[in-house]
């Protein structure tokens, strides 16, 4: 059986939102299923999740909000990953977003969304579904 490199994900905090008990139960969750999770703390600007995106070569990217702010910083975190050529992972988001909201979201280039009470199950279903193969 061939060595099978894990999933590499970066969970991040965008924008002035300090609360990040929900990013830390999604992280850990996927940690305990085998995948590798970088974690980046709360308060981080769009260009400082792009490039830790980039320096730790991540597979999934997903961005946390309760803030009401993800119209605004979600699309300069997808501008700020595109600008440094990270334009091949999957994207998800969680947090408080209404569901008028998720249809421009998922035109970002968001592949999943969920909510509070989301079982954690599902989230990891989601990434491993749909996390791109690395070599």
């Amino acid at each position: 059986m061939a060595d099978e490199r894990p999933i590499r994900v970066l969970i991040a905090k965008p924008g002035l939102d300090g609360h990040d008990r929900g990013a830390k139960v999604v992280a850990r969750a996927l940690r305990d299923a085998g995948m590798e999770v970088i974690y980046t703390g709360i308060r981080q600007t769009p260009q400082m999740i792009a490039e830790a995106a980039l320096q730790e070569d991540v597979q999934v990217v997903g961005l946390s909000i309760l803030s009401g702010a993800h119209l605004e910083l979600f699309p300069r975190v997808v501008e700020e990953l595109k600008s440094r050529g990270v334009d091949d992972v999957l994207l998800f988001a969680g947090g408080i977003i209404p569901k008028d909201d998720i249809t421009a979201i998922e035109a970002m280039g968001f592949k999943g969304v969920f909510g509070p009470g989301t079982d954690t199950n599902d989230i990891i279903s989601f990434v491993k579904s749909n996390a791109p193969q690395r070599v």
